[in-house]
């Protein structure tokens, strides 16, 4: 496996005139991406950044952020992807932990002014060289003396060049977990890992050239990234950018554009599902009759919003699993088999999966314990952490945290997160099973159940709801419903309904800022 980089420069040999992106009112060819990352990978290289050297890029879903990407990865160099809504000090912390020689970021907008902040971070880490702002307008002056623009970077170098050799092992990304216990870790992952998941990718979507990608995951997440942007390039064809998830110009971008594949996680398909009005803005017949295929990832998806949308637009949700320590996908649902409803499919080609008990032996059929990969997708491990990379990868088993169970065909079923398992009076309470039964109340449109602490069970089910618009409901009533549905220990006694759940940059639901609130 060579530099995941030349998937851009195959498609740009074969297909140099076809419209890679489009965002807004503009459009980039094949040959227009490539030769600017072409520029980019000849900036770093005059810097001395190359093979092995890492490079941070903070940058929303803009034409700039593959254009600096693949440039990066051209040269031979390593992608430090950065969340868009870090701080100051966040950032510094990156990009002192991955030991960065340039850190490239958008110059953001009023309302996130992320340009800004990675000014400040570069500046508290003091150990990364090189600055780069990119600025919407590229031929746009540098705004202080000193200040390097992407612009500036990329002005008069060849568009000519072909990437960097590098050896499979080498690494290609290093992708920051959330880092729910502790500072964030970075996974470490090769060429050969990321090629073989963006071939795995692109083999179940059967994705083609005539495809129009909407992409709305961020770019910077490994969902957004190799799911959709890589799987994309590889196979020719054409990417609709959004820079954040909105229901309105989602359905406006594919009526307008044609779109054939969606991607997203749980909570935009909810979206999507209750828009307001939306049948009466938008041609709902001509969308779903273009629209081919659904990719649900980053959280388990409810059975009922599977059977609502495949009814609206007619279309299967195909489901995966992954993380970011796996490339990301480590499972997947595939078109030429019958959807299980609640899985998300068997171990990709080249991977296995299993569900392990608390001491480590493989769970009967049907039976919940930790999910454990193994495989081409597996990390390195964690960047400058050896402790915690022997913590979670054990005589080749990658350990998720992740609790589920497979059926006597494989099938996996997520059930939860280790963590957010909730022991009510020495039960186990799985979130997931709560919230899938209360997602099909009629008003109900999102669920989040969290554990809070109580004096003589250990811990009390909470449910916290946002209604359906127009629909109405109270607590006592979904208490009452829930009871009729759910065995004793499981029902929430507790019920919140909200406006809003908050949610992170990807579109998870944040239960860490549920349970600080309740």
């Amino acid at each position: 496996m060579t530099n995941i980089a030349i998937n851009l420069e195959h498609s740009a040999e074969l297909l140099p005139d076809k419209v890679a992106i489009y965002f807004g009112d503009k459009s980039f060819t094949y040959a227009q991406l490539n030769a600017a990352a072409n520029q980019v990978a000849g900036g770093l290289e005059s810097l001395g950044i190359g093979r092995g050297d890492k490079v941070a890029l903070s940058c929303p879903n803009l034409p700039y952020f593959p254009i600096v990407y693949f440039g990066i990865l051209k040269a031979g160099a390593v992608v430090v992807p950065v969340n868009v809504l870090l701080k100051a000090p966040e950032i510094a912390y990156l990009l002192k932990d991955s030991d960065t020689k340039a850190f490239f970021c958008f110059e953001g907008t009023p309302e996130l002014p992320m340009g800004a902040e990675g000014r400040v971070g570069f500046a508290q880490a003091g150990t990364c060289p090189h600055f780069f702002l990119i600025t919407a307008d590229p031929a746009r002056p540098a705004p202080l003396d000193g200040m390097t623009t992407l612009g500036m970077l990329m002005h008069g170098r060849s568009t000519a060049g072909v990437s960097a050799n590098v050896d499979a092992t080498d690494t290609a990304l290093i992708l920051y977990t959330s880092g729910t216990t502790g500072k964030p870790k970075g996974a470490e992952l090769s060429h050969a890992a990321i090629g073989m998941n963006i071939l795995a990718c692109h083999a179940f979507m059967r994705a083609t050239a005539s495809d129009v990608h909407l992409v709305v995951l961020p770019l910077f997440h490994s969902f957004g990234q190799v799911v959709q942007m890589c799987t994309a390039i590889l196979g020719g064809g054409c990417m609709v950018l959004l820079p954040r998830f909105d229901p309105d110009a989602v359905l406006a971008a594919m009526q307008t554009h044609g779109v054939t594949v969606f991607a997203g996680v749980p909570t935009m398909y909810i979206a999507l599902l209750n828009l307001p009005g939306a049948a009466e803005r938008y041609d709902m017949k001509a969308i779903a009759a273009r629209l081919r295929l659904g990719v649900s990832g980053g959280a388990a998806m409810p059975v009922e919003v599977i059977r609502r949308f495949q009814e609206r637009f007619g279309i299967a949700i195909l489901e995966g699993y992954g993380l970011s320590e796996t490339s990301p996908v480590a499972a997947f649902s595939m078109l030429e088999f019958e959807r299980v409803p609640g899985s998300v499919g068997k171990a990709i080609w080249g991977t296995q999966i299993r569900v392990v008990d608390p001491e480590g032996n493989p769970a009967p059929a049907g039976q919940e314990g930790e999910i454990v990969i193994r495989g081409h997708n597996v990390m390195k491990g964690y960047y400058k952490r050896p402790e915690a990379t022997a913590e979670a990868i054990k005589d080749g088993w990658f350990h998720s945290g992740d609790i589920g169970k497979l059926d006597e065909k494989g099938n996996l079923f997520i059930v939860d997160r280790l963590k957010d398992m909730i022991i009510r009076g020495g039960f186990n309470v799985y979130p997931r099973e709560i919230e899938e039964v209360l997602m099909t109340h009629e008003a109900v449109a999102q669920a989040a159940v969290i554990g809070v602490p109580h004096e003589t069970h250990g811990e009390e089910v909470k449910a916290v709801l946002v209604l359906k618009p127009g629909k109405t409901a109270t607590p006592e009533g979904i208490v009452t419903w829930a009871k009729a549905r759910m065995a004793g220990y499981k029902y929430p006694r507790i019920v919140e309904i909200v406006e809003a759940l908050p949610m992170t940059a990807t579109g998870k639901v944040l239960k860490r800022a549920i349970k600080n609130n309740a």
